[in-house]
């Protein structure tokens, strides 16, 4: 395979990475608890998913 014959620039390769940045995730509360929580997840303070208890949710014991 041929190696390309001119360079790129820098501007044009900084061009074509611009979009690379980070985007904050979507986070929505729980119905049940209030709860922040990822959408499409099942709540990890409640144990719910669609209004549904599907998780039961066990507390430690503190030392």
């Amino acid at each position: 395979m041929p190696n390309p014959t001119s360079r790129h620039s820098k501007s044009r390769k900084n061009k074509r990475r611009a979009n690379w940045k980070i985007s904050m995730p979507n986070i929505e509360l729980c119905t049940e608890c209030q709860e922040p929580k990822l959408p499409h997840r099942v709540c990890m303070s409640c144990g719910t998913y669609n209004g549904k208890k599907i998780l039961e949710v066990v507390e430690k014991d503190s030392l």
